[in-house]
């Protein structure tokens, strides 16, 4: 009996105060995942871009960033501010070689990401440094490919040559990513 009650408290212990498991994560479809690949562009994109160029004078930039696990993105083009405002102001050009980047790891499951890109994309933006501005951005390319794994558990996440057109406005991006409407907030 007494073996009985050590177990029966042994397992509600782990089940929980109710004695239920809790329940799975909903699962990551294909809006999902483009919307976790997409967070892997503009992540890397962010990355690059403070890696190389946040604090290099205004003006004409052209920087190489070597990526966290491999591979390079480089980044070209021109870069002002607005002191007063708090922004910058960006037409930029990213071109990615085999660039691996991953998020750390996050209890959110669609915000867990492994990524190689490969292509070419473009940024044109208002990117806010101060509370007072707001990011406002457009990125494009023709052709991005997405080789990794999103989400958590992961799930294998593979395009080829893939058009992205988002935009984002604060906190939220969205729009299409190989023709199929992806986005997520910060």
């Amino acid at each position: 009996m007494r073996f009985h009650r050590f177990i029966t408290g042994a397992l509600a212990a782990a089940l929980g105060c109710g004695g239920h498991p809790p329940a799975p994560p909903p699962p990551c479809e294909q809006q999902c995942q483009d919307g976790t690949a997409l967070r892997a562009l503009r992540e890397t994109m962010r990355v690059a871009y403070n890696g190389e160029l946040m604090g290099m004078p205004v003006g004409m930039q052209d920087a190489t960033y070597d990526c966290l696990e491999g591979g390079t993105a480089h980044v070209f083009g021109d870069a002002s501010s607005n002191p007063a405002q708090g922004s910058t102001f960006v037409n930029l050009t990213y071109v990615f070689t085999n660039c691996v980047h991953f998020a750390v790891p996050s209890p959110t499951p669609e915000r867990n990401y492994q990524m190689t890109l490969n292509g070419t994309a473009t940024e044109h933006c208002t990117i806010a440094v101060q509370p007072t501005a707001t990011t406002s951005l457009r990125i494009k390319s023709d052709a991005m490919s997405f080789d990794g794994e999103v989400n958590d558990p992961p799930i294998k996440y593979h395009e080829e040559s893939c058009p992205v057109d988002v935009a984002q406005d604060g906190n939220n991006l969205s729009g299409l990513l190989c023709g199929r409407p992806a986005g997520f907030g910060f």
